[in-house]
């Protein structure tokens, strides 16, 4: 029987390749290969192309999906407009690594290596969950490259006490338990728990995505592991970039209270923006909102760049 999602992956892919939004597959050192969608007219420093002035949108997905798969409806939304790069970390997509760090470091410099490789001087990061975490960790580590960042549904790092209060909020012992499930009442809970209100499904389409979704487990489990940090390691970076935190109300992962922590954390400059009725997959769930909010916001940092 043909399993939906590899056949919507398939008509995705197509989508994207008619506006001009393709793969791109970058050695970021020997062993390591990352897989990235770009815009295909684009600077690349690879394939020589010429120069454009279009403003860089780096998107960085969660832990659950692929990046255009949970960026698919904002890429369309912004493709015409900037230069759109959408990585897949390390483990998902077509991203692969023979090194044995699993830390959101290694997974920050990799993007940044691959992104310098495409001839990206200067860009804005907009980063869900997961991607969140390692997006603060490229700006702290590479501010030349990271000019801006818009943050959804995510943390500086995942400390013991947030891992903690997360998962007992979400009843759960683990990440790997709540994020790699192993059976359809698993992947039901998951995205469940990680929408507002999510649509009823028949269990065959959970049971089509468990078979598709939750590749390379063992390394997975091992990212899950490398993420959480002890409170005493974890110093907060002093970060030159614009910040702006855009926010599901009704997350339940990361919920509104994380969020103002977070936005104190980064100090006066920082802004948090809220959607009503939307959860963790606040891009998915209210699209357009989300979208309509980002090119408020991305609009914003080139008008204040232009003021400095």
């Amino acid at each position: 029987m043909v399993n939906i999602f590899s056949v919507y992956k398939f008509i995705l892919h197509g989508i994207m390749k008619l506006v001009g939004v393709r793969p791109q597959t970058v050695e970021i050192e020997p062993g390591t290969i990352m897989n990235f969608w770009v815009s295909s007219n684009i600077p690349n420093k690879i394939e020589n192309t010429p120069k454009k002035s279009k403003p860089a949108v780096v998107f960085l997905h969660g832990f659950a999906m692929d990046g255009i798969f949970t960026w698919q409806l904002q890429v369309l939304s912004l493709a015409k407009n900037y230069a759109v790069y959408v990585p897949d970390f390390l483990f998902f997509g077509g991203s692969i690594t023979d090194k044995l760090d699993r830390s959101p470091e290694f997974q920050a410099e990799c993007v940044a290596k691959g992104l310098r490789k495409m001839g990206v001087e200067r860009c804005t990061l907009v980063g869900l969950s997961y991607g969140g975490m390692v997006g603060f960790k490229m700006a702290e580590l590479h501010p030349n490259l990271v000019e801006s960042i818009v943050a959804t549904g995510s943390v500086l790092a995942l400390t013991r006490s947030i891992s903690d209060a997360s998962l007992e909020r979400l009843g759960f012992k683990c990440w790997p338990d709540y994020l790699l499930p192993d059976s359809v009442k698993g992947v039901r809970n998951m995205f469940e728990i990680a929408a507002y209100k999510f649509p009823y499904l028949p269990d065959w389409i959970y049971k089509d995505c468990l078979e598709v979704m939750f590749g390379n487990r063992k390394e997975k489990e091992e990212l899950l592991g490398a993420l959480v940090v002890d409170d005493k390691d974890f110093t907060i970076a002093d970060f030159p970039q614009r910040v702006h935190l855009l926010w599901g109300e009704n997350d339940k992962i990361f919920n509104m209270e994380t969020a103002r922590n977070l936005r104190m954390q980064l100090g006066g400059s920082a802004k948090l923006q809220c959607i009503e009725e939307a959860g963790h997959l606040v891009q998915m769930e209210r699209p357009f909102v989300y979208n309509k909010q980002l090119k408020e916001i991305l609009a914003s940092f080139s008008e204040d760049v232009h003021q400095d």
